[in-house]
């Protein structure tokens, strides 16, 4: 199916849907045939510029070494360099916050683009779990949350039909079913300089759980992320339960202060409260690019760009390098970056008249094969850019789970930026498939695993 036919189609999809809805048999049959099983388009595009979907990375693309991954594509070289002295001849595949990073640091910030290569897979269970939520899932009054989603938990909108469903599509992705990693967030000063702190993050869905096994209850997820550095920090833990239906039972959080040693209930972890030590360049939903209760914004499915963006950043995530490599003044180093050309679906959201948010407007820009984020743009009150985000994808192939290096979130005004997820100099990368029960990711748990 040609792009402009495939856009009729969704325009007309988005005309006749009173809500959002599953499709119909005959639509979920594209899946794994003109489209990806994730709901990509099969075919590359006119100009041979991005290459048709043949199944993504095999898991033996390359060795690993304490889950840090071999680059499969270190041999390339950059097809060509984009900085701001020839930025408007590339410009019509770049977003605005993308060209904003031009402008801001016209001396520094440039763009290695290399040869495109969609490497999303996914295990075969995932996919099947996909077909059943293009044919079951709906959304909820408001959108904030999902009905007829229990049985599948992953991607629920494959075929959107608009900007709301695509969103969830990131929200609901596939992360591997239980992960741990330690890794690192820095916020650098205008001078490049940084302290850093360490978090070790876990993560466990229902069905990588093993005293849950996919029941079939109200949670998407449960998320922990404990300080382990620098000292006057060192032991405070959040924690996180996500749910489907936000509607009924909205996000619960609580946070263990070690040096009180109380857990508290915390519901300013959610929105636009502040992140977790980020010195105010980001908010909570900020995180994983984007995160939580979609039900503040009006979204609207703007459609499909080929954009330049952060993929198979394997260097950027190489254990060969040291923080002080990546993180310089104004942004990380863009000479290890690598970006390629990359249709995208472009979602804008619009805070909904008497909500609150510090960001009045977003645009999102989607990889069409991971429906992980892969930029961002934040705007303030008066309309002006103020946040430009981007996540350095990665597909893990060993475990076939699409992830990313580390993100980023870019403050035009301060000059500063926030950087996290960056573990090359700890001693393990993402650790998939590991033994976690729900036991673990309770307020009761949070005090012991507080521990300095």
């Amino acid at each position: 199916m040609n792009i402009i036919k495939y856009f009729f189609c969704v325009s007309l999809l988005c005309i006749v849907a009173s809500a959002s809805a599953a499709v119909s048999e005959e639509e979920a049959s594209r899946l794994g045939k003109d489209l990806t099983p994730t709901g990509a388009e099969m075919a590359g595009n006119a100009a041979g510029t991005i290459p048709p979907w043949t199944g993504g990375l095999s898991k033996d693309s390359g060795k690993s070494d304490n889950d840090f991954l071999e680059d499969p594509f270190a041999n390339e070289k950059p097809l060509f360099i984009i900085t701001s002295q020839n930025l408007e001849k590339y410009k019509s595949n770049l977003s605005e916050g993308q060209v904003a990073l031009f402008k801001r640091y016209p001396e520094t910030y440039r763009m290695l683009v290399y040869p495109s290569h969609r490497t999303t897979a996914l295990p075969d269970r995932i996919y099947k779990a996909i077909k059943i939520s293009a044919l079951k899932t709906e959304t909820l009054e408001g959108g904030s949350g999902l009905k007829g989603f229990s049985e599948s938990r992953y991607y629920a909108f494959p075929i959107p039909q608009s900007g709301l469903e695509a969103i969830w599509n990131h929200i609901t992705r596939y992360r591997g079913g239980t992960l741990r990693r330690s890794v690192v967030q820095v916020t650098p000063q205008a001078s490049g300089d940084y302290t850093v702190i360490r978090f070790e993050d876990k993560v466990g869905f229902p069905d990588g759980l093993k005293d849950m096994g996919g029941d079939s209850s109200n949670v998407l997820l449960y998320y922990t992320q404990r300080v382990t550095s620098p000292s006057r920090l060192a032991g405070n833990v959040l924690l996180v339960h996500e749910s489907i239906d936000q509607i009924t039972e909205p996000r619960a959080a609580w946070q263990y202060n070690a040096g009180q040693r109380r857990v508290r209930r915390a519901p300013q972890v959610a929105y636009d409260g502040p992140g977790t030590a980020a010195d105010g360049l980001a908010t909570t939903d900020n995180f994983d690019m984007y995160n939580g209760a979609p039900n503040r914004y009006e979204w609207r499915l703007i459609g499909k760009r080929e954009l330049y963006i952060p993929y198979n950043n394997y260097k950027l995530a190489s254990n060969g390098l040291k923080y002080s490599d990546i993180v310089k003044p104004g942004h990380t180093n863009q000479d290890l970056a690598r970006y390629e050309l990359h249709r995208v679906w472009e979602v804008e959201a619009s805070l909904k008249q008497g909500e609150r948010h510090i960001y009045a407007k977003r645009r999102f820009f989607l990889d069409e094969d991971s429906w992980q984020i892969a930029l961002s743009e934040q705007y303030d009150a008066r309309g002006q850019l103020w946040r430009v985000g981007q996540a350095m994808l990665i597909q893990q192939y060993k475990a076939q789970v699409p992830m990313y290096a580390f993100e980023t979130l870019n403050d035009l005004i301060a000059g500063r930026y926030l950087a996290i997820g960056m573990n090359n100099e700890e001693k393990h990368g993402v650790e998939y498939g590991i033994g976690l029960s729900s036991s673990e990711f309770t307020p009761a748990a949070l005090r012991n695993s507080g521990v300095r």
